[in-house]
């Protein structure tokens, strides 16, 4: 278990309390209008203590690594945010009688990274990410903004070893298929059944260990002058192949 004290921002914390996390407590800012007369409501409701304050003080409980000004006048203190046991993601697919379509991230650094890639994981119906427990981002608060909401419904596990962790998914039955430059196009590969996508870094993409456990490559074709894409856009361009493949299938 690891502490996110606060969440803000309308969308996040609207989902956190639609998700049933446990809140502490919600500052809300005076005469705000709008959705967050809702999330006072739904406060309420679940007996959740709301303190109403000024603009300035909001500011100064949100001031971090986005600034001040990005809470819309709403800001929750949260209970821990829950890392999962990749048990936990493969049991999530054999619940829902589908093959395990998993993400592992290789050194995502950048919380508004990791956010986005949550949101999309939500969207494609991925079972759940894998992050590791050094030189990565974790699940902040920046995070949960960054996700929009997401990091409520998407299980995140958090390993020691990476590399291990591919072997025993492999074990386990799932392909392993690394987005990188030099591999096969990803529309000409079979992405259907139980699979695993590793992202790695914007700077340094997948590490060499990691991609030599994997079971193959596969790339984004890149027809301008950049040679790359951003983490979080490649990895939406391979999850809803991913879901468009498993659904073609069906």
């Amino acid at each position: 278990m690891d502490n996110t004290n606060m969440i803000y921002g309308r969308n996040p914390v609207m989902e956190a309390l639609k998700s049933g996390r446990e809140i502490e407590k919600i500052m809300i800012l005076k005469n705000a209008e709008g959705s967050v007369k809702k999330i006072e409501g739904m406060a309420k409701e679940r007996k959740i203590p709301v303190q109403y304050v000024d603009k300035a003080a909001l500011d100064r409980a949100t001031a971090g690594e986005e600034g001040v000004g990005s809470h819309q006048g709403v800001a929750a203190f949260t209970s821990s945010n829950r890392y999962y046991e990749v048990e936990d993601l493969l049991s999530a697919a054999a619940e829902k009688g589908e093959a395990p379509f998993l993400i592992l991230l290789d050194g995502i650094e950048d919380p508004h990274n990791l956010g986005a890639i949550l949101r999309t994981a939500d969207g494609a119906g991925a079972h759940g990410v894998i992050i590791p427990k050094r030189r990565a981002a974790g699940l902040t608060d920046t995070v949960a903004k960054a996700s929009a909401g997401a990091v409520e419904y998407v299980p995140v596990a958090k390993v020691t070893n990476l590399a291990q962790t591919i072997d025993n998914l492999k074990e386990k039955g799932l392909w392993i298929a690394a987005c990188d430059m030099g591999g096969t196009l990803y529309h000409q590969a079979d992405l259907t059944g139980p699979i695993a996508l590793v992202i790695g870094s914007e700077g340094q993409g997948v590490s060499r260990l990691v991609r030599e456990k994997c079971d193959y490559v596969i790339s984004i074709p890149m027809r301008g002058r950049i040679n790359s894409l951003n983490a979080s856009n490649a990895a939406a361009v391979l999850l809803y192949e991913i879901d468009r493949q498993r659904c073609a299938k069906k």
